[in-house]
């Protein structure tokens, strides 16, 4: 097992990340820009590293700028958190080179899975449900709408390279495909340096659900069930659920051993997920694999009970995986909602500044109900214009659904915040919505349900 572990991230996950390694007596090292100079992150490490400027791109981005903070504290290995350098295929390499491990799967998986064209002609050979579609080289416009017409409408038109609902367009009619071809190569262009584009049949009502895998480096994987992150604005996630108010136990386990096969045949060595869109008949088809830790793992660790951050460090330092599929439990239900900087009256507009109040709910875990709040803040400290403006994850669990939801609806009402704008009354609305509460759910749930906006 490692000493000593660098976090090449920042806010709630890299203080998520500390936490784990404490438990398991690890000391940390945290790296931090010029705006993260008082961040709870480089408190909370027992080392912290300047690695430059406010911007991502001069800072957190840089690979050779971790590699000589792990070199110049001692590091061992380095856990990238999600976002930034998390799905980098070079960093994975790059760290490998300079002699240090990288908590997360082999590059070669990283990069099998990070195209989205040859990962679904992966998931296809590994026997994994894949939507109808075209992955080869769209020539032009004619040629698309040819393809089109072939799958039959509406259909989606999506970046390869994309991610966080860029480059991504759909088309209902053959009159729209050349305009939504040509903003969504356009839109990849900018945004990933890369304009390839495929067309998949778009499922009507679609859900989003997702399996979290997890592999070691003894040809070992498993699945820990499903979450549901259907609540969505703008293809971002809002909120995610643990189980799925969709699935039975035979679709869970259709879906959870796909995901496995697929794990399996990229020599999948870490925590992943593996991304479904569902029909409400409860079809389901492969969407993508994020080679990391999710956003939204608590609610997988809460109805688990299995760190995820902890098997992850555990797996890179070459150790079997402790437990098989058939000792994996789900029990009760487990709510996360993402608390931003931003204000849901004005078109959800991010908001920076001072919190000049912060007052979470506290953590308990008590009569059966159990409230965890993940964050990277404090108050007094600072929301920036340069990062993701995410306050918290607040996450409850309850032996059931609705105990669940009526946990967190009692926990965002008491959270408090000042100084900043926030959508923690957008939450609240959401968790008491007759349709939310029933389970009857879709990506086009916040857009159906406030088609006006938030007021």
């Amino acid at each position: 097992m490692f000493k000593r572990i660098l976090i090449a991230n920042r806010g709630e996950i890299a203080c998520r990340i500390i936490k784990s390694a404490r438990r398991m007596g690890l000391e940390t090292v945290a790296v931090y820009s010029e705006a993260d100079r008082d961040a709870l992150h480089v408190e909370m490490a027992d080392e912290a590293v300047l690695i430059g400027p406010p911007p991502a791109a001069e800072s957190y981005l840089v690979i050779e700028k971790i590699v000589d903070a792990c070199r110049s504290t001692g590091a061992q290995a380095v856990h990238p958190g999600y976002g930034f350098l998390s799905e980098r295929e070079a960093f994975a390499r790059a760290l490998a080179d300079a002699g240090l491990v990288f908590i997360g799967p082999n590059p070669a998986a990283i990069a099998a899975m990070g195209d989205k064209i040859e990962s679904k002609k992966t998931a296809a050979k590994a026997g994994v449900s894949t939507v109808p579609g075209f992955l080869g080289v769209i020539e032009d416009d004619r040629h698309a709408i040819r393809i089109a017409d072939e799958i039959g409408y509406p259909v989606m038109i999506k970046a390869s390279a994309g991610g966080g609902g860029k480059g991504m367009r759909i088309a209902h009619a053959s009159a729209e495909v050349a305009e939504g071809l040509n903003l969504a190569k356009a839109e990849a262009k900018a945004s990933f340096g890369d304009d390839r584009v495929f067309i998949e049949k778009f499922i009507v009502d679609p859900r989003h659900i997702e399996i979290q895998v997890l592999g070691d480096k003894h040809g070992n994987a498993i699945y820990l069930g499903e979450r549901e992150c259907s609540i969505q604005r703008r293809n971002q996630k809002v909120i995610e659920e643990a189980p799925s108010p969709l699935l039975d136990e035979a679709t869970r386990r259709k879906m959870g051993e796909q995901a496995v096969a697929l794990a399996r045949a990229v020599d999948y060595d870490s925590a992943g997920t593996v991304e479904f869109v569902a029909g409400q008949d409860k079809s389901f088809y492969f969407l993508e694999m994020n080679t990391r830790l999710q956003v939204e793992h608590p609610v997988t660790e809460l109805i688990t009970g299995i760190d995820l951050v902890e098997q992850m460090i555990r797996i890179a330092a070459g150790e079997k995986l402790p437990i098989a599929q058939k000792d994996v439990t789900l029990t009760g239900w487990a709510v996360e909602s993402r608390v931003y900087a931003e204000d849901p009256f004005r078109g959800f507009l991010p908001s920076v500044g001072r919190l000049v109040k912060y007052r979470p709910p506290a953590e308990t875990n008590r009569d059966g109900i159990v409230v965890r709040n993940d964050t990277g803040v404090y108050e007094g400290g600072e929301i920036s214009i340069h990062y993701d403006p995410m306050i918290a994850k607040l996450v409850t669990h309850g032996p059931s659904r609705r105990a669940a939801i009526e946990a967190q609806a009692h926990a965002l009402d008491a959270f408090y915040i000042d100084g900043i704008r926030h959508n923690v009354p957008f939450l609240s609305a959401l968790m008491h919505h007759p349709r939310w509460r029933a389970g009857h759910l879709s990506t086009g749930f916040i857009a159906e349900e406030f088609p006006k906006g938030f007021t």
